[in-house]
């Protein structure tokens, strides 16, 4: 009886100890934002550069939907209690009157896809804009690096895709006016305490500064990596003692975090936070 309660007491260890690292594994690939904005950025629309008539549409649409409740309405949908609306895309036919809308559907809360159905504060305020215009709407998904050039080739009316106001996207479409404040921020994993003690953007880049080297994610094409690599545009030093490593979206880039293969994630506020949560809901 001695041996056998010994035995059971041994099986007993080693199943807690299987447990225990199991939970301290699981525990390991959480994540999470640092809470300091690193820039202050405005989002804007991009139209087609000849199209005088839609800019001045699109800039009265906005201020329509911004002084009668509509966009605050729909902001709740995504950072409130209010329950998000899917929008359709019709098939392009130029024989149709239609608004062809550019955009990077990988951008949660300002852009997404379940199904063959978008989501996202730009996607409804896009639905809405087509019905203020009387055309039907078409969404044209594609990486976002080409989203302002298929505007200046023709083959988009209007880029609504998180869009920071830049000069250098000047030159393929006008800017629209302000719909949406924003700003980059870090995202590490949950034990990292590296950044624990930063109250300010300026403490933050001290740090990042002193690193010997590291490789940090973004999104190919954003502000999150003008950030890291330096743009004279936004005033960014940049950092020349870290790696900047691009990804198709941010949540591939901090998937890749959770998987050792980089340190940090500089990515857009409001994704940030939406990538975090989802991550931290299977891991």
């Amino acid at each position: 009886m001695k041996k056998l309660m010994k035995l059971c007491t041994v099986l007993l260890a080693g199943v807690m100890a299987v447990l225990s690292v199991a939970c301290s594994g699981s525990a390991s690939k959480k994540v999470k934002v640092v809470d300091i904005q690193l820039t202050q950025e405005e989002y804007a629309f991009g139209v087609q550069k000849d199209d005088a008539e839609l800019l001045a549409k699109v800039n009265e649409y906005i201020a329509k939907i911004k002084s009668d409740g509509t966009f605050d309405a729909i902001c709740n949908k995504y950072f409130g209690d209010g329950e998000p609306t899917g929008v359709t895309s019709a098939a392009l036919d130029s024989s149709k009157d239609q608004l062809v809308v550019a955009t990077n559907a990988a951008f949660e809360p300002f852009e997404y896809m379940k199904g063959d159905t978008y989501y996202g504060i730009d996607m409804e305020i896009a639905a809405g804009l087509a019905e203020y215009l009387g055309k039907e709407l078409v969404i044209s998904n594609m990486d976002f690096d080409a989203v302002c050039l298929s505007v200046s080739q023709n083959k988009a009316n209007i880029a609504m895709a998180g869009l920071t106001v830049k000069e250098d996207r000047k030159e393929y479409v006008t800017f629209s006016d302000t719909y949406y404040n924003a700003s980059q921020k870090l995202v590490v994993m949950e034990s990292d305490k590296t950044f624990d003690s930063c109250k300010t953007a300026e403490d933050v880049e001290k740090i990042l500064s002193g690193l010997s080297s590291a490789k940090v994610g973004c999104q190919n094409g954003t502000t999150g990596q003008k950030y890291i690599t330096g743009d004279a545009d936004w005033e960014f030093d940049g950092f020349s003692n870290l790696e900047a490593v691009g990804y198709k979206n941010g949540s591939l880039a901090v998937q890749d975090m959770i998987n050792g293969n980089i340190k940090f994630v500089v990515i857009d506020e409001a994704p940030a936070k939406c990538i975090v949560d989802a991550m931290n809901k299977v891991n």
